[in-house]
């Protein structure tokens, strides 16, 4: 069982080098779900903040429900973990306003990709915070991430400005999803995995909703449907495994774990919008999996 955090002695797993198979399954279904969000933020009719908006807003009953189902000292809100989730919130909000844009005008899998360039941080923070040198295998798992991410980037820069400047709205959003992760990490080592989902959800949908109406965007939908699925999929499924993952996994390997999202969206983009899928874009994902294999080798207990 995972420890509470009335058991301050107790270290968590991924310090232990305990991360099982059933861990990493909860961490690569987020991503699974995760990566769908390009897809329904496309099929959504209303604005693309709007949707990041419905996304928060429409997840919001079952988020609240799902928390106060965790016991009260994973409930229980310090002044300042609550300040450290609001901020976490409104780095997400941001993170989705400029995702969601993004989306509208480049390709799911680079969307995806630069989405998730936040994972870079994530992996140059996790051995900053390990202070220590990089072992073998980790070296090998970083160079084999960013050798797939690379190659599923493909020709970005060759299609059109307007795809260009999406990628750029995408990298940007990485940039703010590095920053609600590193955030949420110790407020995540007091606080249940809902209960901090449920603050930071709160904090986030009000921006998005300023942002949508300044943009003058689309607010209702005439479908609700992808919105509905959105809510569900990315905010309570794959937000609330990745926040659960927080406490399981050291930032190398959630880092790495971020870039199976652009072979998923590649996928998804093949299939529902039969966006190209080369012999790079194959190597790319098997080079990802290798990556996350090798960063299970290397946690391993000695």
């Amino acid at each position: 069982m995972e420890p509470t955090p009335a058991t301050p002695r107790a270290a968590p797993a991924a310090t232990r080098g305990g991360w099982t198979p059933l861990h990493l399954a909860a961490l690569l279904l987020a991503n699974l779900t995760l990566a769908m969000g390009p897809l329904l933020v496309r099929l959504a009719d209303t604005g693309p903040v709007a949707a990041g908006f419905w996304r928060l807003t429409l997840a919001l009953p079952l988020i609240l429900a799902l928390s106060l189902r965790e016991p009260a000292p994973a409930r229980r809100v310090r002044i300042g973990t609550l300040a450290l989730v609001a901020g976490a919130g409104g780095f997400f909000a941001l993170d989705l306003a400029s995702w969601h844009i993004g989306i509208e005008t480049t390709k799911l899998g680079n969307a995806s990709l630069f989405g998730n360039a936040g994972s870079l941080i994530l992996m140059a923070w996790g051995l900053i915070a390990a202070r220590r040198a990089p072992r073998l295998l980790e070296i090998a798992a970083i160079v084999a991430a960013l050798a797939g991410a690379a190659l599923l980037m493909g020709g970005s820069l060759e299609i059109s400005h307007e795809s260009f400047v999406g990628d750029l709205f995408c990298l940007l959003a990485g940039l703010f999803y590095a920053f609600y992760i590193l955030m949420l990490r110790p407020a995540r080592e007091q606080m249940g995995q809902f209960s901090v989902l449920l603050w930071s959800t709160l904090t986030g949908a009000p921006i998005l909703l300023a942002i949508a109406v300044l943009r003058a965007e689309v607010l209702v939908p005439q479908d609700w449907t992808p919105l509905l699925l959105l809510a569900l999929s990315s905010q309570v499924v794959g937000q609330g495994l990745l926040i659960y993952s927080l406490k399981n996994f050291p930032p190398l390997v959630i880092g790495l774990a971020l870039l199976t999202q652009p072979a998923i969206s590649a996928l998804t983009g093949w299939l529902a919008f039969g966006e190209v899928l080369s012999l790079g874009d194959v190597i790319g994902m098997v080079l990802l999996a290798a990556a996350l294999a090798m960063a299970r080798a290397e946690d391993k207990p000695g």
